[in-house]
């Protein structure tokens, strides 16, 4: 009995907290959301109407677009596909380059962050060209590679090198040094305090770094394609902006940030599985 009166204080307890919660979390991740995209809506709507010969209303651009929307993954002839398939070539790019720059990237900012002869030798490399626009890597990429998909790639990869090098570097030196104190004096070896003291207090500031690393990336590659080429969102945007088609160019526009926003919320998701820690939200 003791413990049915207990499991029923319980939940009688937990409901009246969820019915003073709830309202909170309605406003907080529904209402004002919505509000905040009617907004925008709105003032694309006003621009419209000063501009109509050129800029569709929003009904307008979702009647031209019901085809996208309703077929994305059409394939009606040679370069004729849907936007789902152009936004999965632009994906596929972004992943491949960014993989690549995390797998060189972490190990780079460890080496930096644990040894000051790296960090003196390798910080006047990364401070000439982190500021170097990702752009100016695509003619290189070029003359290397003579083909625009690996050009693509190869941007995405020198461009996520820098903030997971900077954000993993100055993870390992933040460590705090009583913990490494108490690792040489149980004489722990080298690679276990890396395993089990750096790495572990490490992982927020590299995922940081990753998150950060991730969302440039994803904006460089819309740049990338516009002046490359072939198949992938970005030319897709260029493409209909040559035609005079701005319908397709917000439709383009909306499914980037819709697709950037996806990226970094997955980044986020495998941040709390690996450090078993709840992201704080920025």
């Amino acid at each position: 009995m003791a413990q049915l009166n207990l499991a029923a204080i319980v939940a009688v307890a937990g409901q009246v907290a969820w019915k003073k919660t709830k309202p909170v979390l309605v406003r907080d991740v529904v209402l004002l959301p919505i509000l905040g995209f009617l907004g925008i809506i709105l003032l694309w709507w006003v621009v419209a109407l000063v501009n109509h010969e050129l800029m569709p209303t929003p009904p307008e651009a979702l009647a031209a677009n019901l085809d996208y929307i309703l077929n994305p993954f059409y394939q009606r002839g040679p370069g004729n596909l849907g936007i789902g398939w152009l936004l999965l070539a632009s994906l596929r790019r972004v992943l491949l380059g960014f993989l690549i720059g995390a797998v060189v990237a972490i190990p780079v900012g460890f080496l930096i962050g644990m040894s000051k002869a790296a960090m003196l030798a390798l910080n006047p490399i990364i401070q000439i060209f982190k500021p170097v626009s990702p752009l100016a890597w695509l003619p290189i990429a070029l003359a290397i590679f003579n083909l625009a998909d690996p050009s693509a790639i190869f941007v995405i990869f020198i461009t996520s090198l820098w903030p997971t090098i900077i954000n993993t570097a100055l993870g390992v030196s933040s460590v705090s040094k009583d913990y490494l104190d108490v690792a040489r004096v149980l004489e722990m070896p080298r690679w276990r305090q890396i395993t089990k003291i750096i790495w572990p207090a490490s992982l927020p500031y590299i995922f940081t770094g990753l998150r950060i690393s991730l969302g440039i990336a994803w904006l460089v590659i819309v740049a990338v394609e516009m002046l490359t080429g072939g198949i992938g969102i970005g030319f897709f945007v260029w493409d209909e902006w040559s035609r005079l088609n701005l319908s397709s160019v917000f439709l383009a526009v909306l499914v980037i940030g819709l697709t950037g926003l996806l990226l970094d919320f997955a980044v986020g998701k495998v941040e709390e599985l690996v450090t078993h820690r709840p992201r704080t939200s920025n």
